[in-house]
């Protein structure tokens, strides 16, 4: 998103603090091509038949994931580092769901094969170190339980945002978005697309599906020129994998 000035700037935020723009946020998630047209329905996709199933929601936000798996009959347990991204979810979703505060570089609050099925979405970037969370997640999932990522695409993080020459090396990378009238610092961690699958496989997961969805196609009318783009170039990448 484009930069403007205002009042709280970066140097008053720490990077990637949903607290201070959590409502922002979720109003942005809950209508965007990206997440709303794109991102949310290709993991629902991905997901498939989930009546019954329990599933771990990685970074839920404020919910709209979760609440999408809870209509098709999932039973859904949420996590998130932002106590105020949760505050939402709370909201969203009512009493009768599990949330819970927890940083992915700390060991899960759950018991060995608990899940059915774990989803990531867009939420791994965030780590520079993929060792910790992935080993976690594959303890929480029962044996042949699915772990379910979506990511930037690899192409997206190393020719757009702030290009670097090393395709190969793990780096991270700032911007600001800017939401409510503020501009927010956010900081990501790149790698290509060999460590990813290097990752993976070293915490024990089998890869069973890479895919490349589009947007859906009644977002042309909505989003028009965003739409073509995503359309035409690839946004997000995406991974079924089983323990």
């Amino acid at each position: 998103m484009d930069e403007t000035s205002g009042k709280t700037g970066p140097s008053q935020l720490d990077a990637n603090d949903y607290d201070a723009f959590a409502e922002a946020y979720a109003k942005e998630n809950d209508g965007s091509l990206a997440n709303a047209y794109h991102e949310r329905p290709a993991m629902l996709a991905l997901a498939g038949e989930v009546a019954g199933r329990s599933i771990l929601d990685v970074g839920c936000g404020s919910g709209a994931l979760s609440e999408a798996l809870r209509e098709r009959g999932a039973s859904v347990t949420g996590i998130d580092a932002s106590a105020g991204m949760l505050a939402l979810a709370r909201l969203r979703l009512g009493e009768d769901i599990e949330l819970y505060r927890v940083d992915l570089n700390d060991p899960l609050p759950f018991d060995d094969g608990m899940f059915d099925d774990a989803i990531a979405s867009l939420v791994l970037h965030y780590l520079e170190d993929w060792e910790p969370a992935l080993a976690e997640l594959r303890r929480v999932l029962r044996p042949g339980g699915r772990l379910l990522v979506s990511v930037d695409h690899p192409i997206i993080a190393y020719t757009i945002r702030e290009p670097r020459p090393d395709y190969f090396a793990t780096t991270s990378y700032e911007f600001d978005w800017e939401f409510g009238g503020r501009r927010v610092p956010m900081r990501f961690w790149r790698r290509s697309l060999q460590e990813m699958l290097d990752a993976f496989a070293s915490a024990g997961f089998l890869i069973r599906t890479i895919t490349e969805p589009q947007p859906l196609p009644e977002a042309r009318n909505r989003h028009p020129e965003d739409f073509a783009h995503l359309s035409t170039s690839p946004g997000f990448l995406f991974f079924a994998l089983e323990s």
